[in-house]
């Protein structure tokens, strides 16, 4: 087990490494789409929830108008907008980004600090883990660029459902679990697939 997380450790660093080098051409032109398409940031910062209940802050191209995160909104009417693809607060070019998950990119950089992992449970919002104790056991490993709730429908689950999910990966935490979660996001990304829309 402490074999498997030393490669997993290995593989996190050394690939988001590479990951950032060859894709900083990308960065580059996405951050003046972003600049030019909506005033404001190229980078959207938000604290999330680690390894062990560490507080860090996750790294994403924002996709939204600035302040729109601040909009009195439930988690259900987030998600219900996100699912339905009619999110009034995502800009233009945030719609590209998040089909693509593109937006998801910058986190390269919190696998290559520690922070995350490519494969583990999605880092959630600080006040949906307050209202959702159970989400708490998720803080066991790190959290993931992709997960295995994720490929299974993500936006379309119920919290029960993606904690079940979660669990199961964590119960599982294999390397050969990681590659499959990891190719069938692939699959999705490069197919112009949403995963928020997979069943």
């Amino acid at each position: 087990m402490k074999l498997q997380l030393l490669l997993k450790n290995q593989m996190d660093f050394w690939v988001s490494l590479a990951g950032l080098i060859i894709l900083s051409p990308l960065f580059l032109i996405v951050a003046v789409l972003i600049k030019i398409n909506s005033p404001g940031t190229v980078f959207f910062r938000q604290e999330r929830m680690g390894l062990g209940g560490r507080i860090f802050k996750i790294i994403k191209f924002r996709t939204m108008k600035m302040g729109a995160e601040n909009a009195p909104l439930s988690v259900a009417e987030i998600r219900k907008m996100e699912a339905d693809g009619n999110d009034p607060r995502v800009t233009g070019i945030g719609r590209f980004l998040r089909k693509f998950e593109i937006d998801e990119a910058p986190q390269l950089i919190n696998i290559l600090r520690g922070e995350m992992s490519f494969v583990g449970p999605r880092p959630f919002n600080l006040h949906r883990i307050e209202s959702n104790v159970l989400l708490k056991e998720r803080a066991s490993v790190k959290p993931g660029l992709t997960s295995l709730a994720f490929v299974m429908g993500d936006l379309n689950l119920s919290d029960k459902e993606i904690l079940k999910y979660d669990l199961e990966y964590i119960e599982k935490n294999n390397l050969w679990l990681d590659f499959k979660v990891l190719f069938k996001t692939i699959f999705f990304i490069l197919s112009g697939r949403s995963l928020s829309k997979k069943k």
